[in-house]
């Protein structure tokens, strides 16, 4: 599998994913009013450990910024990824 991985926003399903091996990684999330909340990101087993949910988040909160949504997270990957990205502080509700 390349490292070159397209994440594609899902607005169907509410998420953002990337097409794995194993299956569909993604990133959950609801929309109300102008908030965004990501409420869980999952990877298959087959393709943890490269990269692929830190790519997904960085391009929801990408959307979240561009978007003008304040960001809430109830996910821990999420809130873990957050606190080591202190550049999205500004859009954090």
């Amino acid at each position: 599998m390349s490292d070159d991985f397209e994440v594609w926003h899902n607005p169907e399903n509410d998420r953002f994913e990337i097409d794995t091996d194993g299956g569909p990684a993604f990133v959950q999330y609801i929309i109300d009013g102008d908030e965004i909340t990501f409420t869980h990101t999952e990877v298959p087993e087959e393709a943890e450990g490269k990269g692929i949910a830190g790519k997904l988040v960085a391009a929801a909160l990408a959307y979240a910024r561009e978007s003008k949504l304040r960001v809430i997270s109830k996910c821990a990957y999420v809130t873990s990824w957050l606190k080591r990205h202190r550049e999205y502080d500004d859009i954090l509700r």
